[in-house]
């Protein structure tokens, strides 16, 4: 493409991409998907500009290979037999992946408590020490190990939402 044509596509793209990317959102559904779909149609146009400018009408080309790509794109996806769902399936409960997933999670989740929430926590759940040894190392009350471990457990419980079937209270 010489520097005249070129010239002519990037101000062709900028003057009616706004349109074509309503086009492919509607055909999509997604914000991704319809920029990946007009990402694509952009550059397959790019190819055929020196001959499509000339004939004056650049848009139903683009239109057409937005459709066509759509459809091409919907039948790969019903071939590869992936079903896309806005919940994952339920898992077994005694799935290794799945125990993988929550212990990540929770891990995560436990970052982002304070450190005296974390402290409480590990040496409750994970060490499991009586309130009043906790108290001792923390230098606290065992009024402030139970709160400390009740606020502790419901933070978790908004940070991590899969948790809240795990955890249980002492």
């Amino acid at each position: 493409m010489d520097e005249a044509a070129e010239r002519e596509f990037r101000e062709y793209v900028a003057m009616r991409q706004d349109a074509l990317f309503r086009i492919a959102l509607l055909l999509t559904g997604q914000r991704e998907d319809a920029e990946d779909l007009l990402q694509t149609a952009l550059t397959k146009l790019a190819y055929r500009w020196t001959k499509l400018h000339l004939s004056g009408s650049p848009d139903a080309y683009v239109r057409k290979i937005l459709y066509h790509e759509r459809i091409s794109r919907w039948r790969l996806r019903r071939n590869r037999g992936e079903l896309l769902t806005a919940q994952p399936p339920e898992v077994r409960a005694d799935d290794p992946f799945a125990r993988s997933i929550l212990r990540l999670a929770l891990a995560d989740a436990l970052q982002q408590l304070t450190s005296k929430q974390r402290a409480v926590i590990v040496l409750r759940f994970y060490e499991d020490l009586p309130e009043a040894e906790i108290a001792r190392i923390l230098g606290c009350t065992v009024g402030t190990v139970r709160s400390q471990t009740h606020r502790s457990l419901a933070r978790l419980r908004v940070l991590c939402p899969e948790l809240s079937s795990k955890v249980e209270t002492r």
